[in-house]
């Protein structure tokens, strides 16, 4: 490893993060802001672009902090930063590089009609080109979304979050390739643009900017509000979170689920060759991507539940704020006998596929507790995620071990739950393998990265 301090920001769902590793590989800093959403009816949830770097930047503050206090050198420097985060979710630039309308959250309902008033023709081939179904959840319903509400694309460029803040480090805006592919506008098989996506958008090829794979070196920090640490830090997209976390503790072996528990849960199964036109709309309409991976040259299927969401909004529902609450309802659940004390049925829940998210409680039966309800919930994620694995293992060979991480993954009755459902389950050691997937990506940037004056 490089003798550098690196940084890596995840910018998830829940929360903004950031891992500082020392010039030993170790851990420095590991600190988080709430991800500043600004909710809605009907779930829309938006995310403003100053609020965003309101928390990015207070963590750049923690971990400059961090490093001069570890140095005791007011001049200390992080050498790299790289930038992970969720998918779908992104900002429509003008010239300049400022976002001309917040950023939707990926489970946003808005551009469900647009997607259902898409032609034919495109609406047949977009599952085969970009890996993706069609629904709200891509990017490009987003974009038709907000075009229909008078929004004129023509001369404005896309960019995913983490793109969004690596230009507001100071590089041009770049796509990184493992976001492109989730946006609907990348062709699978090219790794481009896709020329007619574009041309019903309204767009041409500079609505997407050049395309980069994860890891490269994309320019470097030089704004005026930087704390003076990062000034000159060499700047990298790590890539889409999920995938960023699976590779965190090296290569995935390919008989191996990854499973990155977050507002989502993603299920992942790396692939040296693309499967095919005809594989992908099969995957398609089982909710399932195909797509390109962070490590250069592999491709993903990327199979995703709302599970996450499902339970952080049962916890909202039993009242349940802080993390003693959420480990007692952890020890109750683990403590209720196998097969619950209530009879099947006294608790229905829906809303974990990925077309969906409205969590649905029905509890038609007496005597239900927050203990039986969460384990309802864990349940029905458990037969989601059922579906799922049988659509991936008629196209590949099933994975004979899993890995699970993410937040939701430490607590003992979720292990329990999905090793009902995966094979050989083991959990990962590490409380946040996004940010460190992407300190590491910061890493080996320092190695490899030119020199910047300071």
């Amino acid at each position: 490893m490089s003798a550098h301090f690196v940084a890596g920001l995840d910018l998830g769902s829940t929360g903004v993060k950031i891992m500082v590793l020392d010039p030993a590989g170790e851990e420095l800093l590991v600190e988080q802001r709430p991800t500043p959403w600004t909710t809605g009816a009907g779930g829309t949830t938006s995310l403003d672009a100053a609020a965003l770097m309101a928390a990015v930047s207070s963590l750049l503050t923690c971990a400059a902090d961090a490093v001069v206090e570890r140095t005791g050198d007011a001049d200390a420097h992080i050498a790299s930063v790289a930038v992970s985060g969720m998918g779908e979710t992104g900002y429509l630039l003008d010239a300049s590089g400022a976002a001309v309308a917040p950023a939707f959250a990926w489970f946003d309902p808005r551009g469900t009609e647009q997607v259902a008033a898409m032609p034919d023709e495109l609406r047949t081939d977009f599952a085969g080109v970009t890996g993706l179904p069609l629904g709200a959840q891509v990017s490009v319903a987003k974009m038709l979304y907000l075009r229909d509400k008078g929004l004129e694309l023509k001369g404005l460029r896309w960019v995913n979050l983490p793109e969004f803040v690596a230009a507001a480090l100071g590089a041009p805006p770049v796509a990184e390739l493992s976001l492109a592919s989730r946006t609907g506008l990348v062709d699978q098989d090219t790794g481009a643009a896709w020329p007619q996506m574009l041309a019903y958008l309204g767009v041409d090829d500079s609505f997407v900017p050049p395309i980069v794979a994860a890891g490269a070196f994309v320019g470097s920090a030089d704004q005026e509000w930087l704390p003076h640490a990062f000034v000159g830090s060499a700047i990298t997209v790590a890539g889409h979170d999920h995938l960023v976390a699976a590779v965190s503790g090296g290569t995935i072996p390919g008989a191996q689920y990854q499973v990155s528990m977050g507002t989502a849960e993603v299920i992942l199964r790396v692939l040296d060759t693309p499967p095919s036109r005809e594989a992908r709309e099969r995957l398609a309409a089982h909710l399932i991507n195909c797509v390109r991976h962070v490590v250069d040259g592999q491709f993903v299927l990327v199979a995703g539940v709302k599970t996450g969401l499902l339970m952080r909004r049962s916890l909202q529902l039993f009242g349940i704020e802080d993390r003693e609450g959420r480990d007692w309802l952890d020890r109750k659940v683990c403590e209720l006998p196998e097969g619950g004390q209530l009879p099947a049925g006294s608790v229905i829940v829906h809303g974990a596929r990925n077309d969906d998210g409205v969590l649905s409680l029905t509890v038609p039966a007496d005597g239900v507790t927050p203990a039986e309800a969460f384990r309802a919930v864990l349940l029905h994620g458990n037969d989601e995620i059922a579906i799922l694995l049988e659509a991936m293992d008629r196209e590949v060979t099933p994975a004979t071990s899993t890995l699970l991480s993410g937040g939701w993954a430490s607590m003992d009755s979720v292990q329990r739950a999905r090793a009902e459902v995966l094979p050989q389950v083991r959990v990962s050691a590490r409380s946040q393998d996004t940010a460190f997937g992407a300190a590491m990506a910061a890493s080996a940037l320092a190695a490899s990265a030119p020199a910047v004056s300071r």
